[in-house]
């Protein structure tokens, strides 16, 4: 027996369905939600790229466009943490790049913005691999430097899509006790490193990690000197954290990543597990 009006049943399910519906994140709200990760300047950050009129900085427009489609295709991410994280990632590029445009430093003009042929642009294809590998950083300190990743590579017409993928790709292999060691070689020269040695076998557990954690970024060639490997009765000279020097392969990292602008508690905190203390 057929019957035109629906069952209550049916109500409740239509309801429910648009409750979920009304729940989806728009791309503004998706920057908005990153303030678990990114803080109070999420807010701001979204203005920027949705309604860049009424916001106290700006952006390239060309930069606000990507982050406005890969924010929009982005909000239906199924994971709540995850679209905190995707959120912070876009929120934090947006400060990275408003804070290099009010300094005279523009977006790129080389046709990174333009979509190529056969394909999207190069922009929007980093964009979404920046957002995916935000996506899956678990250790969410690592999310402020992929959103710097992305505006920098933005700005850097001497940095091709091949490279910058690879960079992202180095970036998301190491661990965050790694980036910091890769920001205190890279700043060396300001804040110089400890002449002590490494133990090459430390006795507590946080240190010896700390000790594979060196070794693995010279393995990776990411820092100088490469590991040595022994010989039978002879006395290698113990390599301290101040013969440390970034390769190209750590410059590239140290500079998309800006790590400049790591806080100096991650470094001295990466020393410390090492068993040293920075100067």
């Amino acid at each position: 027996m057929q019957s035109g009006a629906g069952t209550d049943e049916d109500h409740r399910v239509t309801a429910s369905e648009q409750a979920r519906a009304d729940d989806q994140l728009t791309g503004r709200a998706l920057i908005e939600a990153g303030s678990p990760v990114a803080g109070s300047m999420c807010r701001a950050a979204a203005t920027v790229v949705f309604e860049p009129t009424a916001a106290a900085v700006q952006v390239s427009d060309r930069l606000a466009a990507c982050l406005r489609a890969v924010a929009d295709e982005a909000a239906d991410v199924p994971v709540p943490r995850e679209s905190v994280r995707a959120g912070a990632a876009l929120a934090f590029a947006v400060e990275y790049a408003a804070t290099q445009h009010r300094n005279g430093r523009g977006a790129r003009d080389d046709g990174w913005f333009e979509p190529r042929p056969g394909s999207r642009a190069a922009a929007d294809e980093l964009a979404e691999a920046v957002v995916t590998a935000a996506r899956r950083s678990t250790d969410e300190r690592r999310v402020r430097h992929l959103g710097y990743l992305l505006a920098e590579v933005s700005l850097s017409p001497d940095i091709d899509l091949e490279l910058a993928g690879r960079a992202l790709r180095l970036a998301e292999s190491l661990s965050w006790r790694q980036l910091a060691l890769v920001a205190g070689v890279g700043r060396r020269d300001r804040a110089p490193l400890p002449m002590d040695p490494l133990e090459d076998e430390p006795r507590t557990w946080t240190a010896w990690g700390a000790r594979q954690d060196v070794g693995d970024l010279q393995r990776a060639g990411l820092l100088d000197p490469a590991p040595v490997i022994s010989r039978p009765r002879a006395t290698l000279p113990r390599l301290r954290a101040a013969d440390l020097r970034l390769t190209r392969r750590g410059v590239l990292v140290h500079r998309l990543l800006a790590l400049d602008l790591l806080h100096a508690d991650a470094v001295a905190a990466a020393l410390a597990d090492l068993g040293l203390h920075s100067s």
